[in-house]
């Protein structure tokens, strides 16, 4: 029900009023022309048709349904950003419309004036968006790679984004000079004692911003098909109870981190703190459902980027 605080002819003036601007497409000018008023009062009778509620706009394009998932999964989850794309069923690419949403949100971080810290991870959706970010001069700010890379047999890990960012981004960069899993939690903590990793650590749990993807597990997810973990340690884990992972960090379907000889092994910088720092997790597709639900639930992220079948299972989980 519209509140009515104004007296009858006012209201039947801004409802005019509200009609010409909304319905009719006139402008300010010419509703004070047709009206026989100043332009200020036609502003003023916009602005109240929209405040006693006489206006409902209706947005008829598809993303306003993502809009609204987005408001509701922010609600819910108490999320400081989310930002929802269109699902394509027919699409075989797990990184398309999220990659590009991807791209523009970190995009939005870097043109901004002041210093920040802008910490990433790895992955397939990371390196598609870092792939379009066109180039950027931000000399002021500092971006730091979570992760290691390294992969098992010495070689550079393909996936790991801060070498490919360099190319476009004009900042500082930090890479992380480590294997992104460590041989024995012994090799981790003498790892991480070195000087220039101690350094690198600490600018990462500085980070304003954090962009991180959202792993499933399986003999079938990155962690076995990139040969960093072996199937019979996938295998074992998932008994275990894990379903997800970022960064390495191997998480539960509460979204608590395992207590397990595996993550004793992760060589990767803590995931910076939520309280301090906007931790965007990015991921989307029906193999990662269980995975994204538990890094929401559990708080291992605190915003998101996801499509419309992701969301809408996250509503009715």
């Amino acid at each position: 029900m519209a509140k009515r605080t104004e007296t009858p002819g006012r209201l039947d003036d801004a409802a005019r009023a509200g009609w010409l601007y909304y319905v009719a497409g006139r402008t300010q000018d010419e509703i004070a022309s047709t009206m026989g008023i100043s332009r200020q009062s036609a502003q003023r009778l916009v602005s109240l048709a929209v405040a006693e509620r006489l206006i409902k706009v209706r947005l008829d394009h598809p993303i306003a349904a993502c809009l609204e998932l987005g408001y509701e999964l922010r609600e819910k989850f108490d999320l400081k950003h989310v930002e929802i794309v269109p699902s394509d069923p027919g699409a075989s690419s797990t990184t398309v419309g999220i990659a590009e949403a991807a791209a523009a949100e970190i995009e939005r971080w870097l043109r901004r004036p002041d210093p920040i810290v802008l910490a990433i991870g790895t992955g397939r959706t990371l390196k598609a968006a870092v792939d379009q970010l066109p180039t950027i001069e931000c000399p002021n700010h500092r971006i730091v790679s979570l992760t290691g890379n390294i992969t098992p047999d010495g070689s550079a890990a393909y996936y790991n984004v801060i070498f490919s960012m360099a190319d476009a981004v004009k900042a500082r960069h930090f890479p992380m000079p480590l294997p992104v899993l460590a041989s024995s939690a012994e090799e981790r903590e003498l790892l991480h004692g070195q000087q220039l990793v101690r350094s690198t650590l600490k600018i990462s749990a500085q980070a304003d911003v954090t962009f991180v993807g959202i792993g499933e597990l399986g003999t079938d997810g990155p962690l076995c098909v990139d040969g960093f973990l072996a199937k019979d340690e996938m295998i074992e884990l998932m008994r275990e109870g894990a379903v997800g992972e970022i960064c390495g960090w191997i998480f539960d379907g509460n979204g608590k981190l395992l207590d397990n000889p595996i993550n004793e092994r992760v060589a990767s910088a803590p995931i910076p703190s939520r309280e301090t720092s906007t931790v965007i997790g990015i991921a989307k597709g029906k193999r990662k459902f269980q995975a994204i639900r538990a890094a929401v639930v559990g708080r291992q992220v605190n915003a998101l980027i996801t499509d419309e079948e992701a969301a809408e299972f996250l509503l009715n989980a």
